[in-house]
């Protein structure tokens, strides 16, 4: 009679051998490689002002780019001299939140063109708005190599119990997550990374030594250049201009509250079309009458949607009358009156 085989018996009297030398010592050794394999890091989300800077470093000439460091941070800023020999001083440049150092919107027209009417720009990359940190990026997922080769369901059912065993021999993270930022805390490290990025400008404008230096902003960039002079106040910034300014969300105090207390000749230009900015820009106004503010002057633009060329030349024309006509010198000159 033919012996019957049996493949249930033959795989547990395997299973009863001892195990060779040689795979006790493979085995070993892939435990320890585990053990001693570094923690992988993942690295923080770029922010979207460092992407909008390094595309702006691909598509300028270098010679317009200047590379500044506020803190621990370098950010891009663009540099264009006045075109002319005696220049009248330099404008600093902040964009409004979500925009770069050449947005299309009145800080690149400002800065490319105001260096004909003989005035330096200065045009700042800002950081985005502060909150919790960004999430970690995800790691790359490894795909099986030859000396890993990936475990078949078979093999993979047979080998459960030790894999149980040993995925459970290692220590769960128990590290708590960070905590969430408090509001106040996110804004005073904005605050903070803003005002460093302004005193990084002023640091290298004055190595230009203009005959005066003139902040400008844009959007949110005009609460930023407000805010600052406030709480620095620098002898040698006498100058302010708002373009369409706006109040970041969530941040206090409003424009109208911190502007009058401001005795410098300030120029606030506003779209009269826009009923928001219309409203804000008649607050501010009644603002300034109330402290009696020696030298504010708005300015009532027209909003030119369908035809931005045409509302950006209107803004640097009105931008370089505002200079020509109500510029503060460093000297104490008093600015002219007018409105």
């Amino acid at each position: 009679m033919p012996r019957v085989f049996h493949p249930t018996l033959a795989a547990l009297c395997f299973a009863l051998l001892p195990a060779s030398p040689a795979l006790l010592a493979e085995d070993e050794a892939a435990t320890m490689s585990k053990e001693s394999a570094p923690t992988l890091e993942r690295a923080p989300l770029v922010e979207r002002s460092q992407e909008e800077a390094a595309n702006l470093e691909r598509k300028l000439p270098s010679r317009e780019q200047q590379p500044l460091v506020a803190g621990d941070e370098a950010f891009l800023a663009l540099w264009q001299p006045a075109n002319v020999s005696n220049p009248n001083g330099l404008v600093i440049l902040l964009p409004g939140e979500g925009e770069s150092a050449d947005w299309p919107e009145a800080i690149g027209p400002l800065r490319r063109q105001l260096p004909n009417a003989g005035w330096s720009t200065l045009a700042l990359t800002l950081p985005d708005p502060s909150g919790n940190p960004p999430p970690p990026r995800p790691l790359k997922t490894e795909e099986p190599t030859k000396a890993e080769p990936a475990v078949s369901p078979e093999k993979a059912q047979e080998e459960g119990p030790a894999n149980t065993e040993q995925a459970g021999s290692a220590e769960p993270n128990t590290d708590p997550a960070p905590p969430a930022l408090s509001r106040d805390a996110i804004q005073k490290t904005q605050t903070d990374r803003v005002f460093a990025r302004i005193e990084a400008a002023l640091a290298f404008a004055r190595q230009q030594k203009p005959k005066s230096i003139v902040l400008l902003g844009h959007g949110s960039g005009a609460y930023w250049a407000t805010q600052f002079l406030t709480a620095h106040e620098p002898k040698d910034v006498r100058n302010l201009l708002l373009v369409a300014a706006e109040l970041p969300p969530g941040y206090e105090p409003a424009l109208e509250d911190s502007l009058p207390e401001l005795k410098l000749a300030t120029g606030d230009f506003y779209y009269k079309d826009q009923p928001t900015d219309r409203d804000a820009a008649l607050r501010r106004l009644q603002a300034s009458k109330r402290q009696q503010h020696p030298a504010y002057i708005q300015i009532a633009m027209k909003a030119l949607p369908a035809d931005p060329d045409t509302e950006q030349a209107q803004l640097i024309r009105r931008i370089r009358g505002w200079l020509s006509l109500h510029l503060e010198a460093d000297n104490g000159k008093s600015p002219a009156g007018g409105g």
